[in-house]
């Protein structure tokens, strides 16, 4: 099937970044190990101000991977059972800076009395194990996408640079 350039354009959907994070009680995280090796994850997180916090355990690879500081990529993306189309569902994608926070900083006692509030009362037994540390993930840069021709280009504030709209679909 072929489409010609004057077919009307989909018009973007406006951007809701803060509302899909706000919608997610966890991440999904990507990271790379020493040799390059992929390992996906998720991990239950707060936010606080542009910076996202997770408690992790040293026996998750993941953890490992973000300890070494290596890349790391978090996403956020609208749940399976609300989307209107599956090819299109609403997500956001960001590439992070990770570190770690010192144990009973004030940014460690903080962040853990906010995962409390958040995700219950396990948080006062998971802080308590030595294997879990407190990852902070500060975003660099990343991409919005809600719909189809609705995708935007996302700063380290997480606010919306510019519309994607310099590539076009080809039809064969």
């Amino acid at each position: 099937m072929n489409h010609s350039h004057t077919e009307k354009k989909i018009k973007p959907v406006a951007p809701k970044v803060q509302e899909l994070i706000n919608a997610s009680k966890s991440m999904i995280l990507a990271t790379v190990d020493a040799e390059g090796n992929p390992n996906s994850s998720y991990a239950p997180f707060v936010q606080v101000d542009q910076t996202f916090y997770i408690l992790v355990s040293f026996m998750a690879k993941h953890t490992r991977n973000l300890a070494d500081g290596r890349k790391t990529s978090i996403m956020f993306i609208e749940d399976e059972s609300a989307t209107k189309q599956i090819y299109a569902r609403e997500r956001l994608t960001i590439e992070a800076a990770a570190s770690q926070i010192e144990r009973d900083s004030d940014v460690w006692n903080t962040v853990v009395t906010q995962l409390k509030e958040a995700h219950g009362k396990v948080v006062d037994v998971i802080s308590e194990m030595g294997d879990f540390i407190l990852i902070a993930l500060q975003p660099v840069k990343g991409s919005y996408v809600n719909g189809f021709g609705s995708a935007y280009f996302v700063d380290a504030n997480l606010e919306i640079v510019e519309h994607r709209n310099d590539a076009n679909h080809q039809s064969k």
